[in-house]
């Protein structure tokens, strides 16, 4: 793997700056950044999948290395960088489910019951938290990680190392990510938003003609039973629907 007449500091070096973009994907990606997962494990992973994909990254980092002190530095930033945009990319996907999920949550009666989360720190409504993780398991279940790995062997060609970090089109491509994912998700979640939204007006017209009714303690029971329903019948086609939108929507860009 290792060319001949490198002495061991550039071998190093090369070897830290692939850890430094690939530890930073990790750092930021779905599941490997939960707080449940232990720090030593997030880096003895990063560290195997860095030796790992050494071998084929190997002639994309040795003819750009700089060796003094200042490009050293540069070189390393730029790295952590170009790595935290691609796990941010595969983060900000996943944060837009979590964010329609809490939505159906709150439109569905299950916003005042907040819960533990699996994957987060922040307590979260049950119904958010279950579809989030089931999301996160069947994205494992289809190796969306693979994806994670091939892009980002792919991203020396598009973001070379002797290239630099470029903010211009970091950003854009979170802005992108960030368009699509909140438009496939509100698509997900659009069922459960139009059912809600019909439902708190027909109950609403029940309150002006009958104002004597408890419409709260009488409308909560219905509205969580129907959510519930197309939940149980929707819940296959929403993760399918989630999976298939993620290579095109994080790494098709």
């Amino acid at each position: 793997m290792f060319a001949a007449g490198l002495n061991l500091e550039t071998i190093a070096f090369a070897a830290f700056l692939a850890f430094c973009r690939i530890g930073a994907c990790f750092m930021l990606m779905p599941g490997l950044s939960s707080m449940r997962v232990a720090m030593h494990v997030r880096l003895f992973v990063a560290i195997a999948v860095t030796w790992a994909l050494l071998a084929h990254l190997w002639d994309s980092i040795i003819p750009h290395l700089d060796r003094t002190p200042d490009g050293m530095v540069l070189l390393v930033a730029s790295e952590l960088l170009i790595g935290a945009t691609i796990g941010l990319v595969t983060r900000f996907y996943t944060l837009a489910l979590q964010f329609a999920a809490s939505a159906i949550a709150m439109t569905g009666g299950f916003g005042g019951m907040a819960g533990t989360v699996v994957e987060e720190n922040e307590p979260q409504a049950p119904l958010a938290a279950l579809i989030t993780l089931c999301a996160l398991m069947v994205l494992f279940i289809f190796d969306f990680h693979h994806e994670i790995f091939k892009a980002l062997v792919l991203s020396y060609e598009v973001a070379p190392v002797s290239g630099f970090f470029g903010a211009q089109s970091a950003l854009i491509d979170l802005v992108d990510t960030l368009a699509q994912s909140f438009y496939i998700t509100l698509r997900l979640a659009s069922p459960f938003l139009a059912y809600a939204i019909l439902f708190n007006l027909a109950i609403g017209f029940v309150n002006k003609l009958a104002p004597q009714i408890p419409v709260y303690f009488v409308s909560l029971p219905f509205i969580i039973v129907g959510c519930l329903t197309l939940l149980y019948f929707g819940i296959g086609m929403m993760l399918s629907l989630f999976v298939d939108g993620f290579i095109p929507t994080t790494l098709g860009g």
